[in-house]
């Protein structure tokens, strides 16, 4: 018997990478006949330096992930994901990512993809898609590649 994932989430954000996520995971919801769950994570750590914070900041970055995944939940349709579904988290992505919302959510894969950082800032801050394969309870699957398994021409060697 084949292993059927039923709930599959995709962390997006706006990059190139999460785009090839998303991409790679409406294909794999598809073929499972499992609900897609897209998430975006507001990192709210990056508010803490604002000294003038006055909540302005939190509601545009509330309203561009909502945006965000207003288009993707339409791509995702349009492209034949029927069960579709979308979650915005607030604080650090990587153990909301990793932990809080597979278990929340009852997430059984984890799509995400290949970070951006360069390799100094890996060493000093970590990835999240690293931290995710260590710490999530489900299976992860990072994804480098576009639909045609090739390594898109405008990413960065590292």
């Amino acid at each position: 018997m084949l292993q059927n994932y039923r709930k599959i989430m995709v962390a997006v954000d706006g990059s190139s990478e999460a785009e090839l996520a998303f991409q790679k995971a409406m294909n794999v919801a598809m073929r499972n006949d499992a609900e897609l769950l897209l998430a975006h994570v507001i990192d709210t750590r990056a508010f803490q330096s604002v000294s003038s914070f006055d909540g302005v900041l939190a509601e545009q970055a509330t309203e561009m992930a909502k945006q965000t995944l207003e288009g993707y939940k339409k791509q995702a349709k349009e492209h034949g994901c029927e069960k579709v579904s979308s979650v915005i988290e607030y604080g650090s992505p990587k153990p909301l990512i990793a932990k809080q919302l597979p278990q929340d959510q009852e997430v059984d894969l984890i799509m995400l993809g290949a970070t951006g950082l360069n390799a100094v800032e890996r060493l000093f801050i970590g990835s999240v898609s690293e931290y995710v394969i260590r710490n999530a309870a489900c299976d992860v699957l990072v994804v480098r590649t576009d639909l045609d398994n090739k390594i898109p021409v405008n990413q960065d060697e590292d």
